[in-house]
């Protein structure tokens, strides 16, 4: 199957999945492809030792464990501490559950120290989370004033407010274009710098908005300032870059790797990524900057899938998902 071949999501529960099992969580927010993410990591099997590398609310782990046997265990990662407190009262009813605050970057040292070298599947879900948008005082959204913070890992770390105070405006220009491509960067950059330091998220999206000179339809005109603000804080990017090699040495033969994606920067990543490991290519791509050896080819390619559109009617968040599958093929290169 070609990197090209779109399958069709469904909504089709499994019948070992509560059709409403995030519902049942009171902090559980709807999360995207949930059945076909689990179908995909799964591939027919109910057993075995599986991570979830985005906790989030614990949507994609809650589905997983519905599915696998009393002897699998699922190991879930997440640098948000509300991720963290919402998973220790999972922890409390699932034992087969592990929790782990780290970033996925850490994914083969943390899974070392659970005395773990490979696993059946590794699944992600790229991106901030809808409760970390939803709630204002995270600082995420331009939607809901709150602290100018956007750390994912609020326990640690520079708030938002901190690093544009910090940071140069051609490098702040450079952040806005490459992580936000935001094509009048900037002019927007020089509005950030000159307006001195900002406390929330109203006061940083009213610059952007009147220093911006053409606004996209249907979006906000801070909308690509602030993904790229908190893309750069997170160092989500090149965390992502990091994780995908080392997900590919974690997983056994046979194992699957289930990556959503929301935006280009995201899906061109783990789409080369997976071409190249699929291929056997020599070629440079953006997800390293090093020069790459010839090898054997580590990754058969499964398919990518969008979600239906009873899906995004239901959850428009959803709309730009993107949902790419790869099955490991063989034992890691040394």
């Amino acid at each position: 199957m070609t990197d090209d071949v779109l399958l069709t999501a469904t909504t089709v529960v499994s019948a070992n999945a509560p059709a409403n099992a995030e519902a049942e969580h009171p902090s559980a927010h709807l999360s995207v492809l949930l059945n076909e993410t689990i179908d995909a990591l799964l591939a027919g099997r109910d057993t075995g030792f599986y991570v979830d590398a985005t906790f989030g609310r614990g949507g994609h782990t809650r589905a997983l464990l519905a599915r696998l046997d009393a002897n699998s265990r699922v190991f879930a990662f997440d640098k948000d501490p509300d991720a963290q407190a919402v998973g220790a009262e999972l922890v409390a009813l699932d034992p087969r559950l592990t929790m782990i605050h780290a970033s996925f970057a850490d994914l083969k040292q943390q899974l070392a120290n659970h005395g773990l070298t490979h696993v059946d599947g590794i699944m992600a879900d790229l991106g901030v989370s809808s409760p970390q948008l939803d709630v204002a005082e995270r600082g995420f959204s331009f939607m809901n004033d709150g602290p100018l913070d956007m750390r994912m890992d609020n326990s640690k770390g520079v708030t938002a407010a901190d690093w544009l105070m910090e940071i140069e405006e051609a490098d702040l220009a450079d952040v806005l274009y490459q992580f936000g491509e935001e094509r009048h960067s900037r002019r927007i950059a020089r509005a950030i710098k000159l307006a001195g330091r900002m406390e929330t998220t109203a006061e940083l999206a009213e610059v952007v908005k009147v220093a911006h000179p053409k606004w996209e339809k249907h979006k906000h005109p801070a909308t690509r300032s602030f993904q790229a603000i908190r893309i750069a804080i997170n160092r989500e990017l090149t965390d992502l870059d990091v994780f995908l090699p080392q997900s590919v040495e974690c997983l056994v033969a046979g194992g699957r790797l289930a990556v959503i994606s929301f935006h280009s920067l995201e899906d061109r990543r783990v789409k080369q990524f997976i071409q190249h490991e699929a291929n056997a290519s020599i070629e440079n791509t953006s997800w390293t900057p090093m020069p790459l050896i010839p090898k054997n080819k580590t990754l058969k390619k499964v398919g990518r899938i969008a979600p239906s559109d009873a899906e995004v009617d239901a959850n428009p968040r959803a709309r730009s998902a993107w949902l790419r599958v790869a099955e490991r093929t063989q034992e890691a290169i040394q």
